[in-house]
């Protein structure tokens, strides 16, 4: 009873600093520092070794809870393994994980074991367990982060085949080096051990692999199993947390009984199996999105506590005597991933200039890096705690370094639409309103708000010598064309007409001839203009219905009718032009969509379509969306020409109703 208490405690004690470290965290990024590094500062600076609010006996008795965090890790590697995406650079995404599974790993072994007699952890070491070690360590130097390489791909709106070659190396990558992991590691164990080699290592080695791809395949059936049953979300991330720990207790129960009754060690690999079965999830289930969602809802959480608690078991005082060794195997590792990265891009085909950066991307390591390094800290206790302060000490170096390195190659191969870049592009959209009033105004600034260039075209001379905050109006001396041409209104992607309706057609039936300008509304003063405007394939808004239309539907359909005016707090509804040639012919069921984003419809060659997951999207298509700014930005930054300059797409919706229908009665 007193054993349950005392854990009670450790977790309570220990809750409270992860909550303290997510608060602090957060102002890392101000230091140009990712948040990973900030929970990991504070778990040192909360560990037995500093603060002593994570006592070293809490670190032992809660490594359950890393074992948690771990299998829900490797969840989340598994599932940004979505084949469907990755087809497009599938020869430079081969040759690059190739080469640097080969180059990287064969010459930091070498190189560890050659220097071996100089490192203070290992100079004293049998030969075998020399060797031993150094394979454990060139495998651990091949570990990459798919969230942190997603975190900074999210933060630069990077798009384009390098960054889609990066994101493929790295997640592909986190599934085989497991499998090298489970192999390196039961090399390492009969070389420790000095176990003669016979046929029988390789049999039993073969025989655990499969057995790890088989159980996760049951497990990913599992999960879908799980996934298919109608209850709350917050459960089904509950269990979900339960089973990947369920993963690692039957890990350890197959260790422990096959010794009992094989009279060898039977090690079935956890990181791998949960990998398999949130493949098989995402690949090959119906509940991708979900189980997508589910992973967003958690991994946050996950970190958290993970980072923290790794921070705390960080042995302080063994880095400070082997910090010299951690910057050698920081180097070391640098050099062979330069070399397996350039050699791999060179046989993928990539240009030289861009092969000369191309290890940039993959120096970021996290979460199955450090998970690896506890395996095996935890497995040879002797000379574990050096192996392990040393690797996490070249793991935090990483995790430091890493991020820039990725945000630099980004920018330089032009791979980077921030927002700031934005409005440098000579494709930026344009909208040119007439007509000089309160409500052309408040519209030009909530369309620069969503990054337009807007300009406000009046004919009365005193108007436009006055100065309007962020909106730039011009004087119209006439409704000619050559005056139109001089406004550029021919370069415009949209015009507003909100002037008389006699001026309204004049300049609509201009446009239509000359400019065939993409998208023109139109506010309508009298009924009898409708129809000629609609003839010209304008939107069009009749003033004396829209109110009543507008109070009809915010009474029958409250909910749309609030998103569709973007009264919704961080919500709002957009067209996207389909211009990736990627995602041609591409259904949009097999395309990784934000689980907060719905697709109403797909406008194709002026004909709407009611969107299925079976719908398959043409070059050109304009999908609506409705969804959180921040997920349709996602989703709008997918759809973009990956080999043209970025620029916005998002057209007029969201912001007033106008925007939303032709006519509005």
């Amino acid at each position: 009873m007193n054993y349950y208490l005392e854990i009670l405690a450790l977790i309570v004690g220990f809750v409270i600093v992860a909550i303290a470290a997510n608060r602090i965290s957060l102002h890392f990024p101000k230091l140009k520092l990712p948040v990973i590094t900030g929970l990991l500062f504070i778990g040192i600076l909360s560990g037995p070794f500093i603060l002593n609010f994570i006592p070293r006996k809490a670190i032992t008795q809660l490594n359950f809870i890393n074992e948690m965090c771990l299998a829900f890790i490797a969840f989340s590697a598994g599932a940004e393994l979505y084949l469907k995406e990755l087809k497009g650079r599938m020869r430079s995404i081969k040759w690059m994980t190739f080469s640097q599974l080969f180059f990287t790993f064969g010459l930091s072994v070498v190189a560890i074991y050659f220097l071996s007699n100089r490192l203070s952890f290992m100079a004293a070491l049998d030969w075998q367990i020399k060797l031993a070690i150094s394979l454990l360590i060139g495998t651990i130097f091949i570990t990459r982060s798919p969230a942190s390489a997603i975190a900074v791909i999210n933060e630069m709106r990077a798009k384009g085949p390098f960054t889609q070659t990066a994101i493929g190396v790295t997640v592909i990558k986190d599934v085989l080096v497991i499998i090298l992991f489970t192999i390196c590691f039961a090399v390492a164990g009969a070389l420790i051990t000095k176990v003669p080699f016979n046929i029988w290592l390789v049999v039993i080695l073969i025989g655990e692999l499969c057995c790890s791809l088989l159980i996760g395949f049951v497990l990913g059936q599992t999960m879908n199993w799980l996934l298919a049953r109608g209850i709350p979300t917050l459960l089904k991330a509950t269990l979900l947390v339960a089973l990947g720990y369920c993963i690692y207790l039957l890990a350890h129960f197959v260790d422990v009984q096959s010794q009992i009754l094989l009279g060898f060690h039977v090690y079935i690999e956890p990181l791998l199996i949960c990998i398999i079965g949130s493949f098989v999830v995402v690949n090959f289930g119906s509940y991708r999105r979900e189980f997508v969602k589910i992973i967003e809802l958690v991994v946050p959480t996950v970190y958290i506590v993970f980072y923290t608690l790794t921070g705390a078991s960080v042995s302080l005082d063994v880095l400070a005597q082997t910090w010299g060794i951690a910057l050698l195997f920081f180097s070391i590792r640098l050099i062979s991933m330069a070399i397996g990265a350039f050699i791999g891009g060179t046989l993928g085909g990539d240009p030289f200039k861009v092969n000369r950066f191309s290890w940039m991307p993959y120096v970021t390591q996290a979460g199955v890096a450090i998970g690896l390094v506890s395996v095996v800290a935890a497995k040879y206790p002797d000379w574990g705690a050096q192996f392990g302060a040393i690797l996490i000490g070249v793991i935090v170096l990483n995790e430091i370094c890493g991020p820039p390195l990725f945000k630099w190659f980004i920018l330089m191969v032009g791979e980077s639409h921030k927002k700031k870049e934005l409005l440098h592009e000579s494709k930026i959209q344009k909208a040119v309103i007439f007509g000089l009033e309160g409500q052309s105004l408040a519209l030009a600034r909530q369309l620069t708000e969503h990054d337009w260039i807007v300009k406000l075209v009046t004919r009365s001379e005193e108007r436009a010598s006055l100065l309007y905050q962020g909106v730039d109006v011009v004087l119209a001396k006439e409704l000619s064309l050559a005056e139109l041409k001089r406004l550029e209104v021919d370069k415009a992607d949209a015009i507003v007409l909100m002037n008389q309706d006699d001026d309204n057609l004049k300049v609509c039936e201009l446009a239509y001839e000359h400019f065939g300008t993409r998208d023109m509304v139109v506010r309508v003063n009298e009924r009898s203009y409708v129809n000629k405007f609609h003839e010209l394939g304008a939107l069009i808004v009749e003033p004396a219905t829209v109110m009543v239309s507008l109070m009809e539907h915010l009474v029958r359909s409250p909910i749309a009718t609030t998103l569709l005016l973007g009264l919704e707090k961080d919500q709002d509804t957009v067209d996207v032009e389909m211009q990736n040639e990627e995602l041609h012919g591409t259904s949009l069921r097999d395309i990784q969509i934000p689980t907060d984003v719905i697709i109403l419809a797909t406008k194709r060659n002026d004909n709407t379509l009611i969107s299925t997951g079976y719908t398959r999207l043409r070059l050109g298509d304009v999908l609506t969306l409705v969804g959180s700014v921040d997920s349709i930005e996602k989703v709008r930054l997918k759809m973009e020409n990956a080999n043209l300059p970025s620029y916005n797409k998002a057209r007029f919706m969201g912001k007033s109703i106008s925007f939303i229908q032709k006519k509005i009665n």
